[in-house]
């Protein structure tokens, strides 16, 4: 996602799902797939290259699991934890985050 608007109307409405590393707003999509939004603060990773390795990391899992997820728009954002995690933890954690979104938001 890369508009104003998007992002508005996931914080509207959406429903989160969150862990100690991410916090996922999850809203239903306007298009036939899942849709990705970033929020990774200055506040949360101070360097950009901190911010970018997250960036990275969430991208990289969201790609993987895309296929899989309902149509639904998410934005992602990262806890102040995550700055210091291993990226394989991280990634674990994402993928069952991944999963609480598809079982709980498919399509009835």
């Amino acid at each position: 996602m890369t508009e104003s608007r998007d992002f508005h109307a996931v914080f509207a409405g959406a429903r989160r799902f969150a862990d100690r590393y991410f916090t996922i707003l999850a809203a239903a999509g306007t298009t036939d797939r899942a849709r990705l939004g970033l929020a990774v603060s200055r506040k949360v990773a101070p360097r950009a290259i901190d911010r970018n390795r997250l960036k990275r990391l969430i991208r990289e899992s969201f790609r993987h699991q895309q296929g899989s997820l309902p149509p639904v728009d998410v934005v992602v954002m990262v806890r102040p934890l995550a700055r210091q995690t291993e990226s394989a933890t991280l990634s674990a954690a994402l993928d069952r985050l991944w999963q609480r979104i598809t079982r709980e938001c498919a399509p009835s």
